[in-house]
């Protein structure tokens, strides 16, 4: 998507929440970069089983971003994000305090 005030091409960012738990984030990111990204946000709203057996199930077929933020609470759904991002080489952060640091950044290989 161009910014209709200098034909830059912005920076696709897809957001994943769970419940609401990165509206903190995606509000923060609206207000002090207004128009400096393209925002895609994933929500699931549902209730969730203790164990998902096919997390695809929850997650869109495709990513299509520059950079993913993950604000996925299910480890289930955290860890077939973190799955995806990489094998696409596409850059993830995730907030996760109870996950290892390894699960919470992937990066491309450079």
């Amino acid at each position: 998507m161009a910014d209709m005030n200098s034909g830059k091409l912005l920076q696709r960012i897809m957001v994943f929440q769970e419940r609401g738990s990165g509206e903190k984030k995606i509000a923060g990111i609206e207000e002090y970069a207004p128009g400096r990204f393209e925002l895609e946000v994933v929500s699931i709203d549902e209730p969730l089983p203790a164990m998902i057996d096919e997390p695809e199930d929850y997650l869109p077929g495709e990513l299509k971003a520059d950079l993913v933020l993950g604000f996925l609470r299910h480890p289930d759904l955290a860890a077939e994000l973190l799955k995806r991002c990489r094998e696409a080489e596409i850059p993830f952060v995730a907030s996760a305090k109870k996950y290892p640091a390894a699960a919470q950044l992937a990066t491309p290989p450079i």
